[in-house]
This record gives C-alpha cells, sequence and structure tokens, in this order.
C-alpha cells in the first residue's frame, strides 16, 4: 500500500514510518521539517504546513490511506486553535485528494472516565497537555459529523510517553470509548506498539467511523 503519514517527525511519526517500512509498505512522510524523518528508499520525504491544503491535497492524491499523527506542539501557546485548524485543514486535503481512509491519532482525554466524565475534566488531568487533550476532544466530535469519509480516530493509552517506549511486544487488547487497563488498574502502551496498533488498522480495517483505543 502507499500510505500518507502526516507528523512523520513527530514521536508517534517515526515510529508509524518505522513499523510500516518494515512491513514493505510505501510511505508519503509529511512534516514541517523532514530532518527526523526515516531514511528509506520506500520513504518520500516531504516538507510542507498541513495548513496549504491545495498543495497537501495534490501530495495526496495517490495514497491508499492517510494517516495523521499531526500535533500543533505541546509547548505552543496557541495549541488549542492550532490543532483544530491544521487537523480540519488534514481532513479537508484528504478529500480534496479524492482518499477515502483518515486514521487520526488523537489524545487520551477524551475516553470516559465514568458515563458523564472524560478524562480530560477530570481534576487530575495534567494541565500543561489539557489544551491539546481538549483540542482532540473536540476534533473528534467534529469527525463524528464526516460523512463523506472513512474515518477511524484513536485515542492512545493513558500511559503512553518516552518512559513507556523502547518494547514493542506486537501484542494488544482492544477498546472503544474507556480506557483499556491491566490488572494493577493501567493503561499502558508504549510507542512501539501505538504503531503496530495503527499499522494494523491501516492493513485491516475494523473501526471504520469510530473511535478506538488499546493497551496491554
Amino acid at each position: 500500500m502507499k500510505i500518507a503519514v502526516i507528523g512523520a517527525s513527530g514521536f508517534v511519526g517515526k515510529h508509524l514510518v518505522s513499523e510500516l517500512v518494515n512491513r514493505k509498505h510505501f510511505i508519503k512522510a509529511f512534516a514541517r521539517n523532514t530532518e527526523n524523518i526515516l531514511a528509506h528508499e520506500n520513504v518520500e520525504k516531504i516538507a510542507l504546513d498541513v495548513n496549504d491544503v491545495e498543495k497537501l491535497a495534490t501530495n495526496l492524491k495517490d495514497v491508499d490511506v492517510v494517516v495523521s499523527a499531526y500535533n500543533a506542539g505541546w509547548t505552543n501557546p496557541n495549541l488549542y486553535d492550532d490543532f483544530l485548524k491544521g487537523s480540519k485543514s488534514i481532513q479537508e486535503a484528504t478529500k480534496k485528494a479524492g482518499v477515502k481512509r483518515l486514521i487520526v491519532i488523537g489524545g487520551a482525554g477524551s475516553l470516559q472516565a465514568t458515563p458523564e466524565i472524560q478524562i480530560v475534566d477530570t481534576p487530575e488531568f495534567p494541565a500543561e497537555i489539557r489544551p491539546g487533550a481538549l483540542a482532540a476532544r473536540d476534533y473528534l466530535n467534529i469527525l463524528k459529523e464526516e460523512t463523506e469519509l472513512d474515518w477511524t480516530f484513536f485515542s492512545p493509552a493513558l500511559e503512553m510517553h518516552p518512559g513507556t517506549s523502547g518494547v514493542r511486544t506486537g501484542t494488544y487488547r482492544l477498546g472503544t470509548d474507556y480506557p483499556v487497563a491491566d490488572e494493577n488498574g493501567r493503561s499502558v502502551l508504549s510507542v512501539e506498539d501505538v504503531a503496530v496498533v495503527i499499522a494494523d488498522e491501516v492493513e485491516q480495517p475494523k473501526h471504520i467511523k469510530q473511535r478506538f483505543t488499546a493497551a496491554y
């Protein structure tokens, strides 16, 4: 398959490109700065701003699926607005390009803590990442109104950060709107296994027009 990975130089994007290349796919890897993208004969690096909808659409026209690992930057003071703007631009460009499938890697904050409360709205949710989590939650609600695309939104485990990286087990358990917890009540998945989850969804779509999550 030919797969577009947007945000290919980021924490999740880099691991996803590596996983997809190992599965013999051809990757169009998009980022503002392509220096940190894997150098490989099956990887075409494309530097652009996702808000340039026309340029992005032109470059997406020959791909089978678009995977967005877009992040407007955790230290960006305008993170909320920039994330929503960029995500909507990617959605529009995907449609303009005539690509049917869009997979968005969002945040875990929109998962349910209880039937009435989402995790991002709980008192213990970290304040420093709340703007990004709110943006991802609000974008999921936008995606739910999308009728033209076969979209999928992935919420990672609650613990998916550098401290959980370094292990690719290739195994995980799936969920939908609630975190998947282990026997200790923790929701953990390494970034390497996040890449496995997304690559599996690319190859064998199981969550069309749906949000899902995964953890050990």
